[in-house]
């Protein structure tokens, strides 16, 4: 888990506006969001494939029955 030391920006209310981080900070985050978009893209692909799974012996079956 990465331990954030994070500085706040606010306005002249005291609410909270921006946040200030270390430059090593923000790379690791950026690093971090850029691996999570592979792996969902990675998921929906898995999940967009039409690919039916099926046993390597039905597959030989199946293979050895359009041969003929």
């Amino acid at each position: 888990m990465l331990a954030l030391h994070e500085n706040f920006v606010t306005d002249d209310k005291g609410n909270r506006v921006g946040v200030l981080l270390d430059w090593q900070t923000y790379q690791k985050i950026l690093d971090d969001l850029e691996e999570l978009g592979e792996i969902r893209a990675f998921d929906a692909a898995l999940l967009e494939e039409d690919d039916e799974i099926i046993p390597f012996e039905q597959a030989i079956v199946e293979i050895e029955q359009q041969r003929q």
